[in-house]
Parts: structure tokens; sequence; C-alpha cells
């Protein structure tokens, strides 16, 4: 496994103001509360529906308070925020019924300065060579999207996807990936950031296709642990930085350890004090917001808020 070993790096020249925040992804455990409750499609109605989003908008903005209340800064909102939105057959008609609602969370959002950011499954699949496949994830895109416009946030408030597969092509898939982003509308691609992931394509094919596509990557550190070509994890968070502008914002870090004798790519179910330690030490030289994919959730950012007191970057 590779060491955060600092190797050799020139510290880069700041972007942004120094810093950042800490959050964590989708739901809180303190609370006994999911901001992405789902739903059946067999027992799939109007009326079903509407009770399930009115509870995930309730627990999404108690989470958001909580978060507030102990310095965590970032969110990630869970995709099924609007179960089916972006069902092929159902689709809902969600903007319609729930703009409003979810407008409302927006100024919290804004007032508080906390960063907010969606992932999408693994189903959203860009470069997939099947047009159903292709359809669909536009479909999601345009969902994922819509729910951070109608909230009113800026282009800072991400969507992040990995490349896709490689279909037995590693050229081709990456080529196709560059050509549909570059076509994609600009109200998808201004919110659009790209995941290096740990069996297909690692940061440097990411880093490629940022040229391509003109589009940030964010870099995941775990993944990179997993799949890299020997970089320090300084040199490997400096050239991710460096494909965000400054209307993108301060660039995202997905942060996570391994799980002690888990399986390939399992991730730890609490913080490491050491491990992130010892990220927080090699990303000195880069303002990043650092998004824990820790099982704990936000047991985890409470611990690192707290370990990262004495960094000037915090931003609690």
């Amino acid at each position: 496994m590779q060491d955060f070993a600092v190797i050799g790096a020139m510290p880069r020249e700041r972007v942004h103001s120094p810093a950042m925040r800490i959050g964590y992804p989708c739901t809180n455990r303190t609370l006994g509360c999911r901001g992405g409750r789902a739903l059946r499609l067999a027992s799939f109605s109007l009326e079903r529906l509407d009770e399930v989003v009115s509870g995930n908008l309730r627990c999404l903005e108690t989470m958001l308070h909580f978060n507030v209340e102990h310095g965590i800064r970032f969110f990630r909102i869970s995709s099924d925020l609007i179960p089916f939105a972006s069902h092929s057959e159902i689709e809902p008609p969600w903007r319609h019924l729930y703009a409003r609602a979810i407008a409302e969370l927006g100024p919290l959002i804004q007032q508080e300065g906390i960063r907010i950011d969606m992932h999408p499954a693994q189903y959203t699949v860009l470069n997939s060579p099947d047009e159903k496949v292709l359809k669909n994830t536009m479909r999601d895109l345009v969902y994922h999207v819509g729910v951070l416009d109608e909230m009113g946030l800026d282009r800072t408030a991400k969507v992040q996807i990995h490349l896709g597969g490689v279909y037995g092509d590693r050229e081709a898939s990456l080529a196709r990936f560059i050509a549909r982003a570059k076509l994609l509308p600009e109200t998808i691609r201004r919110r659009l950031v790209i995941e290096n992931d740990e069996r297909s394509f690692g940061l440097a094919d990411c880093l490629r296709a940022a040229d391509g596509a003109h589009l940030p990557v964010l870099l995941d550190v775990y993944h990179h642990r997993l799949k890299n070509a020997g970089e320090s994890l300084e040199d490997t968070l400096a050239a991710a930085a460096e494909t965000w502008s400054a209307a993108d914002g301060v660039p995202i870090v997905d942060y996570s350890s391994p799980l002690p004798g888990g399986r390939f790519g399992q991730h730890a179910e609490t913080l490491d004090d050491d491990d992130f330690g010892a990220f927080l030490a090699a990303s000195r030289e880069v303002d990043v917001d650092v998004m824990l994919e820790i099982k704990d959730k936000e047991l985890s950012a409470l611990r690192a808020v707290e370990l990262a007191r004495g960094d000037p970057r915090l931003i609690a």
C-alpha cells in the first residue's frame, strides 16, 4: 500500500484563499435520520412519493443544521432525495411537485457557507456503448444537476462521476467519454467533475480526460492508493487541483482509508487518526474540501474536524 510520503514536490501557488471544509455523505447516524429514504417500485404512487420526499427534505434540513452546529461545512446530498426522479418508466414531475420545497434549503446552505455535492450511482456511465445506458445516464445527470439548480447554488456545488468502463478498449472508451462530455449542455458541464476509480481509470486517465473535456478532477485518495503510477500524494493533489478554476471552487477530495482485513477497496468503519493526520500533512500546500467516505459518517467527520483544528485552512 502506498504511503502518504511527500516526495519532493514544489509548493504550488494557491488559487484560492486557504480553505478546507470537512464533510460526510448522505446519512447522519446520531440523528437516526436518512436524507435518502427509498421507495419500492411495487408500492409507487404519487401519494407515497410525496410522503417519502417530504421526510427526506425534513431530514436533510435537520442534518444541515446539525452539521453547522458542529463545524461540518461539507455535505453530500443523497441521490435518493427524490426516489425514481430519473427512472425511465416513472420519472415523476418532481420539479413541478418539489421545486419550491427544495429551493427553501438554498438560503440555509448559502448563508452558512456549506459546500454541497452529489454522486450518482455506478449505473451513470457516460462512456457506455449501450444507447439505453447512455439515455438513462443523461436522465440521471439532468436530475442531479436540477436539484442543485433548484437550490440556487452556484457552480461550486458539484456532481461527480467516474469515467466509466473500459469495454475492451481503454483508448476508445476514454475518447468516447471525452467526446460525449464535450457535447453535454453547459448546465450539466458547469457542475460535472470526474473521479478516479480503483480498477479501470486512475488519476492519469482522469487528467487526460480533464484536458480533453475541460472538466475538473476530483481525487479519491483511497482509490489512488489502490491504482496509481507511484506518484506521491502531494504531487497527485497538486495535479488534480490544477484542473479546477476559481469558479469551480476549492478542489474536492474524497478521503478514506482501508478497512483492516477487509476486501479490496472496502472503506474503513471509522477514522484512522494517524492516516488522516498524514493526509493533512501531505495536503498542506493545497486547499481542499474533504469528503469523508467512512462508514460511521458524522462521527468520523466530528473527529476529523477536531484533528484539523490547528490547520489554518479549516473552515468550521
